[in-house]
């Protein structure tokens, strides 16, 4: 009744409105018409006199700000106020409201407000269903909303709680105040049906790069079928079966497995064999079990680039077990399939390490390829630091199987393996085989003055130092081999370096100039890089950086070169062109696909990238004038705003000069 009361007042206001002297912004009294206004007339400060029900309310969002949104008869609109003046409200209070309009982070929004509660009033009813793929386009921004989902996880805070929430087209993160005495963690596999605010998730630039909800509190939820009590109480599904026709589980289903520990990083991985196949979890538990317990698990089925994997994992141990015995494999084996999350020993010869970040990173060698094996640095001990270059090394621990582009590595419907790396447990995963040759560049050099002094004395020891020359020489060449892949190949992202670049694009400078053909480059850089490392962790920006170079090789052709030139830069080279317009298309593909949040750790991190592009055909490629211009575009790029790409023209290098 107070609702319909308020609706009749709007249409008073909205009449008086039209007599306002001429030259006078006129006064806005319903919420469509503020939150219909553009950027740019809302910047004006139009008056603003509401009417309509508070349907969330935070009373502090962390910065001294209070959020609030108002919900009328016509639509909802966001209300900037601070904390200290916010006390008064609650979800479900009648208001009215003065203030002026302001452009929001998104969409306009109402600032500077004078808010009198007038009662009480249902939150609205009936509203729109909707799912993530309509949440994204913005039509929605404000909007009291229903959705319908699985909830995956709960994280509960001091005053708030965030329900991950697995609709049907995808995952969407819902923040609830929180109610004292309410249990939140039996919600977890539940399906439920909740009402909220539609809100943009932004960048720094004020760009909407996602999509959250805001639900006022617990009442706003309903339970449509309630979690298991026990999430291990059904029967168990064999490993095998997962995502198969007989078994398929999609998101939205929580499923139970049994099997014995083969791999367990407290807090964030825990792998587990039962009598068909092995599988991973990531989980936040740090519930003490050991390798070899059997134990039960709850969670979640999705897939991990190739593979199933079990997500928001929940556990128990059921007793000791057999442990499981590692199988000796080869590089070629496991590309071939078959490994993914099993238990593998493999040899290989030690040729990098990196023990500085958070994780300890073995580069091995094995046959023709190259492979890490990962240590968490928590549970790394002295030993690492006796691991010698060159030596040879039997590594055991869970085998994860990797694609490199999926687009253009399937088979017959069937996935191609590209890569694969080796998790480990400990330490006593790592058995030196065969210690490195004391032969080294420096020593043959002490052996060789040595032995030109021996050659005075004795004539008959030149054969022998003759033979010990050539099979040091031998040694020399296969390592020289082997490390330059290494030398050409970014460790993190597997790309192209700098030196392989510059070696490739003269060859294609070359072949365009006898071809008859064009060659275009494409620098690449991602946007306030230091800011996601800063926000988010090095972790969450290696992690960037390798989802980028990914997104990158499924951007361009097979044919076309992409390197990482240190840092957050990228080079694409694009041989053999017929037109520039073809260099735009892909730069345009790249910018949108690189605009993409990347998953890390449960949040979605932002991201875009600034491209510059540079063409060139026949008698006027020059290596060095294409990295020169397209390096002047990526500036005009940057200084366009960002999150574009830009094509070279002679003016930049000029301005760029200036």
């Amino acid at each position: 009744m107070l609702l319909a009361v308020a609706c009749g007042w709007f249409a008073t206001a909205s009449g008086a409105s039209a007599q306002e002297p001429a030259g006078q912004l006129h006064t806005l009294t319903t919420v469509q018409q503020a939150h219909s206004l553009s950027a740019r007339e809302a910047e004006r400060a139009y008056p603003v006199h509401l009417q309509g029900v508070v349907t969330y309310f935070d009373p502090d969002y962390g910065t001294g700000i209070a959020a609030t949104f108002i919900h009328d008869a016509t639509g909802g609109i966001y209300v900037e106020q601070t904390s200290k003046l916010a006390r008064q409200l609650f979800v479900g209070a009648l208001v009215d409201v003065r203030g002026v309009s302001a452009p929001g982070g998104f969409g306009p929004i109402v600032k500077y407000p004078q808010i009198r509660v007038l009662g009480r009033a249902p939150l609205p009813s009936h509203p729109p269903r909707v799912g993530l793929a309509l949440l994204r386009t913005g039509a929605y921004d404000a909007q009291w909303v229903e959705v319908e989902g699985s909830v995956h996880q709960v994280i509960e805070y001091a005053h708030a709680v965030v329900l991950d929430l697995e609709m049907q087209d995808g995952p969407i993160a819902i923040i609830m105040m929180k109610d004292p005495g309410a249990t939140y963690s039996n919600l977890v596999g539940a399906q439920v049906r909740i009402d909220a605010n539609a809100a943009p998730t932004m960048n720094a630039d004020g760009q909407m790069i996602g999509v959250h909800l805001q639900s006022p509190n617990i009442s706003a939820l309903q339970v449509l079928v309630p979690a298991p009590s026990d999430p291990f109480a059904g029967p168990y599904i064999p490993v095998n079966q997962l995502l198969q026709w007989g078994h398929f589980s999609t998101p939205m289903q929580r499923v139970h497995l049994r099997g014995t520990v083969t791999l367990y990083w407290p807090g964030s991985l825990l792998c587990i064999r039962d009598d068909t196949r092995g599988i991973c979890a990531k989980t936040i538990l740090d519930t003490p079990v050991a390798v070899g317990d059997l134990v039960d698990m709850a969670g979640f089925v999705e897939t991990d680039n190739n593979a199933p994997v079990i997500t928001n994992a929940v556990f128990r141990s059921n007793g000791n077990n057999h442990p499981v015995a590692p199988k000796l494999a080869t590089a070629e084996e496991i590309l071939q399939g078959g490994s993914g999350s099993e238990l593998i020993q493999i040899d290989g010869q030690l040729i990098g390490y990196d023990l500085a970040s958070s994780e300890v990173t073995l580069q091995l060698s094995s046959g023709d390829a190259v492979f890490p094996a990962i240590l968490p640095k928590s549970l790394a001990g002295t030993e690492v630091s006796a691991w010698k270059i060159g030596s040879r090394l039997r590594v055991t621990g869970i085998c994860t199987v990797r694609i490199i582009d999926v687009q253009n590595n399937v088979r017959a419907g069937v996935a191609v393996n590209k890569s694969f790396r080796v998790l480990m447990r400990s330490p006593a995963d790592v058995v030196v085989l065969e210690r490195p040759s004391w032969w080294t560049p420096g020593h043959f050099l002490v052996l060789l003055a040595l032995a030109l002094i021996a050659t005075l004395c004795v004539l008959g020891w030149v054969m022998v130092l003759r033979r010990r020359v050539e099979e040091q020489t031998i040694l020399l060449r296969e390592s020289e081999s082997r490390f330059r892949h290494l030398a050409l190949h970014d460790a993190l992202t597997g790309l192209a370096t700098r030196l392989l670049l510059q070696d490739r694009l003269d060859i294609g400078v070359e072949a365009a100039k006898r071809h008859k053909t064009g060659l275009a480059l494409l620098m690449v850089d991602i946007d306030r890089f230091k800011q996601t490392n800063d926000n988010y962790g090095h972790q969450a920006g290696d992690e960037v950086l390798r989802v980028t170079a990914q997104r990158l090789l499924q951007a361009v052709r097979k044919s076309d070169t992409v390197a990482r030139m240190g840092g957050d830069e990228f080079i694409v080279l694009l041989s053999g062109l017929r037109s520039p317009r073809m260099a735009e298309e892909i730069a345009a593909n790249i910018v949108a696909a690189l605009a993409v949040p990347v998953l890390f750790a449960g949040a979605e991190v932002p991201v875009s990238a600034s491209v510059g592009v540079c063409t060139a055909f026949a008698a006027e490629l020059d290596a060095e004038i294409l990295l020169g211009n397209a390096d002047a575009a990526l500036y005009q790029a940057k200084a366009s705003g960002r999150n574009c790409y830009q094509v070279f023209m002679p003016d930049m290098v000029t301005a760029l000069i200036k």
